[in-house]
């Protein structure tokens, strides 16, 4: 009985580019969680007037601001 297998080998420049395409995914997880830090840290400056004219509590801004990572 013969068993063959089919294993293409990864090519090279595919293997070094998992470094650089993970430093990147950071950098930009970075930027993006600076972002959101930035926005709580706007809505946190308002006024409870302001906040309730924009329809959010004081206690809500974070879930507000992160509603989509919740």
């Amino acid at each position: 009985m013969v068993a063959t297998t089919s294993h293409a080998p990864t090519p090279l420049l595919s293997v070094l580019a998992v470094p650089f395409r993970a430093v990147g995914n950071f950098f930009m997880a970075v930027a993006e969680a600076s972002s959101l830090h930035h926005r709580v840290e706007k809505l946190s400056a308002l006024s409870d007037e302001e906040l309730a004219a924009k329809g959010l509590a004081r206690e809500d801004i974070v879930s507000h601001v992160f509603r989509n990572y919740i």
